[in-house]
């Protein structure tokens, strides 16, 4: 699985956190960690960061991908949809939370949150 960090760099920990939520193991990291300017439009940014990421139209759309998104809500939101775009479906993500009483403060991997699934569960559920 490809896992796309587009958060803080993942630890040794962390890595076989999402291998053992995912029942996969990682066999390439590609990161790209976005620091955008406030004052400039989003998306021209995130496909600038989105260049970074070497992988082709069928790789996309075709290699199993896993998404650690960046911090700030409105980055990941777009983001979600120019990945929805390349891949044809939104991507699973990996949510962290912070340990338990730890000092310093760290993070651990929560969950695998499989937003395609989410979504076809909510269409299920509407009226």
């Amino acid at each position: 699985m490809i896992l796309l960090n587009f958060s803080h760099p993942i630890t040794d920990a962390q890595r076989a956190q999402i291998e053992d939520h995912a029942a996969t193991p990682i066999t390439q990291v590609l990161s790209a960690m976005p620091q955008f300017d406030e004052q400039e439009p989003f998306v021209p940014q995130l496909q600038g960061v989105l260049s970074q990421i070497d992988l082709t139209a069928e790789q996309w759309q075709s290699e199993p991908i896993l998404v650690v998104l960046p911090s700030l809500n409105f980055i990941a939101a777009a983001l979600l949809a120019e990945l929805h775009a390349r891949m044809g479906y939104f991507p699973a993500v990996v949510r962290t939370r912070p340990v338990a009483n730890a000092v310093p403060r760290r993070f651990e991997v929560a969950e695998i949150l499989d937003l395609q699934a989410i979504r076809e569960d909510a269409r299920r559920r509407r009226s």
